[in-house]
Order: structure tokens, then C-alpha cells, then sequence
């Protein structure tokens, strides 16, 4: 089972990178094999709203946004995380969504979604905020709901979510009750 993993935290060693650690600890003892992109380190072009992937469904901007692509196709598990900047996912998470228009054309176009394979597709969220849960929704539904669309145009049915709120110092993932827990389950669940 391959899993892709799209980190979109510009933050090294921060919130998202310690739970992904956890979630990819309980992927690796299920036996997946897991790829990791840092989105930030990549050279990544926003959308150009071209048209260029309409009728091929091949993006025609040439940069690291291809190999993800590759990478999108073969996977059975696809994981992303984020931290909420102003009610949504980072800007370099936003990037690798928006490339992801030839997925769109060739889905809901042309009528070829991607195929489940074998173990069929599922996906992984996990969201990072420091607004309380509690009170303040609109961080964890607004990135739900663009990731939600991501997850559809590549042909990932379903997704579990794991939000954190009220969490904004970096590490301070580590002080929370059960997040490192949860994430390490989620990595299991996700390899089944």
C-alpha cells in the first residue's frame, strides 16, 4: 500500500511536522510504504487558470507540482496537513489544490475518474489551529471543505479529519491530551 503524505506547513519542526512523525510511525508498523513532500521546499506555480489542462488533462506548467501528480495517481492513501492561516489551509497547501485542475478536467470533463486500485482510495486530514474548537469553527470548516473538494477531484471518497485547536506555539502539539495518539492511530487506521 503506498501512502502520499503533503505537508503544507512552511514551519520546520513544528506543530503538523510532530504529528505527522506520529501518524507516519502508525503507518509504518501497519507495513504501508509512505512518500512525504514538504510543500514548502518545492517550486511550486500557482494555478494560471490557462485551460491548458482542459482537453489533455495534463498540466502544462513544468515544475514539482508533475512528480505529485505522478504521485497522486499511484497512491492509495492520500494524507494532508495544514496549519489554519486565516480560516483556511497554508497558501502552500492551497498551490498543490489549485494544480490539481487536471484531475478536475479529466474527473468531471472528460469522465474518467482515477480508478480506485486495489485497496481503493482513502485520505487523512489533519488540521492545526490556534483558535479554541469551541468557539471559533470557521478555521477547521473552511479548510474542510476545500480539502474535502480536493480529496473528490483526485478520487478519494472518504477522509477522516483530525483537528486540534487552541494549539499555536510551536511543539505545543506535545502538551495536548491525546493529539500524538490520535495521529499515530490515524496512520494505522489509514493503512487498513
Amino acid at each position: 500500500m503506498k501512502v502520499l503524505v503533503l505537508n503544507g506547513s512552511p514551519r520546520r519542526g513544528g506543530n503538523i511536522e510532530i504529528l505527522l512523525e506520529e501518524t507516519l510511525k502508525g503507518v509504518q508498523d501497519s507495513g504501508a510504504h509512505a512518500k512525504v513532500y514538504h510543500l514548502n521546499s518545492l517550486s511550486l506555480t500557482p494555478c494560471q487558470q490557462c485551460g491548458g489542462c482542459d482537453d489533455s488533462s495534463q498540466c502544462v506548467l513544468q515544475d514539482d507540482m508533475l512528480a505529485i501528480h505522478d504521485d497522486i495517481i499511484t497512491s492509495d492513501r492520500i494524507i494532508v496537513a495544514s496549519p489554519i492561516f486565516f480560516f483556511n489551509v497554508t497558501a502552500q497547501t492551497k498551490i498543490m489544490i489549485d494544480r490539481c485542475q487536471p484531475f478536475w478536467s479529466q474527473k468531471y470533463v472528460h469522465k474518467k475518474p482515477l480508478p480506485a486500485g486495489t485497496f481503493g482510495r482513502k485520505g487523512l486530514l489533519i488540521l492545526v489551529g490556534g483558535m479554541k474548537r469551541g468557539e471559533k469553527n470557521e478555521g477547521f470548516h473552511c479548510s474542510e471543505i476545500v480539502v474535502r473538494s480536493f480529496f473528490r477531484t483526485v478520487s478519494v471518497p472518504k477522509h477522516e479529519t483530525l483537528a486540534f485547536g487552541d494549539i499555536d506555539e510551536k511543539g505545543a502539539i506535545r502538551n495536548h491530551a491525546t493529539a500524538l495518539k490520535d495521529a499515530y492511530e490515524a496512520g494505522e487506521n489509514i493503512s487498513r
